[in-house]
């Protein structure tokens, strides 16, 4: 599940970044683009945005330092590229208003395979503040661990249809010696029946193709599951009470 959430730094998520830096990656990306590997210069970026060559020369620093550009020196100007994770970002990001302008209709209907994950999900889940906001805001105490599903086939870009669903949040808090982020979760079922909840985080070690899931029960045992065992996941696109 989620590690230290770090508002600042190089795993800051584009939902926290500055509106002004967010626009500054987006056009110069698309200028790199347009320019088809030919140099871009601030000056470009400047006449897009509508302010100075300087204040380009800063947003370009900054977003080079939280990773989310690259940028090589190329005749009079320089080729700008977007890392994997920005353009992983963009993408969330680009589902996220998506949903907000064009809900999804119907449920999300997913497949994955079960895997034994990094071991983390059970520290996460022990932690007592998500516990209390699990219990408040989903209705029970879920078992101690996630469900990993690596997700086949189609699934994979259909995940990114979760963002256009609206979650129930559970805060991040700050813990004896760390923080904790926030966490989104998605009413869904597996395998048609068993209700379930799909969680998120804004920083996790797993890429987009792998899901986590809990539930009051360990799935494992419930549902007679092993690494390797394929399964359905129904996300649901309305919210539900925890009896549902």
């Amino acid at each position: 599940m989620a590690g230290p959430y770090k508002g600042q730094g190089g795993m800051q998520g584009l939902k926290n970044l500055k509106p002004q830096l967010l626009l500054t990656l987006i056009h110069s990306v698309q200028l790199s683009r347009e320019k088809l590997g030919s140099p871009v210069t601030t000056g470009m970026i400047a006449e897009r945005l509508g302010v100075s060559q300087q204040t380009v020369s800063r947003h370009l620093v900054e977003l080079e330092r939280l990773g989310l550009i690259s940028r090589a020196k190329i005749l009079r100007g320089e080729r700008i590229q977007a890392t994997d994770r920005a353009l992983a970002e963009l993408r969330s990001l680009y589902h996220m208003i998506g949903g907000l302008l064009e809900p999804l209709e119907g449920d999300l209907i997913l497949e994955g395979v079960v895997f034994t994950g990094l071991g983390e999900g059970a520290y996460y889940m022990s932690q007592p503040e998500y516990i209390r906001q699990f219990q408040e805001r989903l209705g029970f105490k879920p078992y101690p661990g996630t469900l990993n599903l690596r997700l086949i086939g189609s699934s994979i870009p259909e995940r990114r249809k979760l963002e256009r669903l609206t979650p129930i949040i559970v805060d991040g808090f700050t813990g004896v010696d760390r923080s904790f982020g926030p966490v989104k979760c998605y009413r869904a079922s597996l395998d048609g029946s068993e209700p379930c909840v799909v969680v998120t985080a804004l920083r996790t070690h797993y890429g987009e193709d792998v899901l986590e899931v809990i539930a009051p029960q360990r799935l494992r045992e419930r549902l007679g599951l092993k690494d390797g065992s394929t399964v359905t996941l129904r996300v649901f696109s309305t919210p539900r009470s925890p009896s549902s």
